[in-house]
């Protein structure tokens, strides 16, 4: 059973910046996708930004140029660098891992962004 834990989320002014980290453990065999998602009240949840397996990234439009997601794939560790916060930024992160079909969501860290 794969676990995810992220860590990092905290409150920050905008135009600020924050690294998010999360460590997959347990069960892991072929990682498909490794990445980032992120939720609002009332709102679905989203894709940030993620890594799809032979290497190419998928960023969220309202994230180019400000977010770098990178990994550590010895330690099945992935990292989302959040630069130029906006208060639209402001939201629960959840890290994600897609493994032979099955999907993993990681319990969240929140993330706040004050004008």
């Amino acid at each position: 059973q794969v676990q995810l834990v992220e860590s990092g989320g905290r409150s920050v002014q905008a135009g600020g910046s924050l690294r998010l980290s999360c460590a997959a453990s347990g069960g892991i065999v072929w990682i498909n996708v490794m990445g980032w998602y992120r939720q609002v009240p009332g709102k679905q949840r989203e894709l940030v930004a993620t890594f799809i397996r032979g290497g190419n990234t998928n960023y969220a439009d309202s994230v180019k140029g400000r977010f770098t997601i990178s990994r550590e794939n010895a330690n099945n560790t992935v990292y989302l660098q959040m630069n130029s916060l906006k208060p639209e930024d402001t939201a629960v992160y959840y890290c994600y891992v897609n493994q032979r079909g099955r999907d993993y969501w990681g319990p969240g860290t929140q993330v706040t962004v004050s004008s």
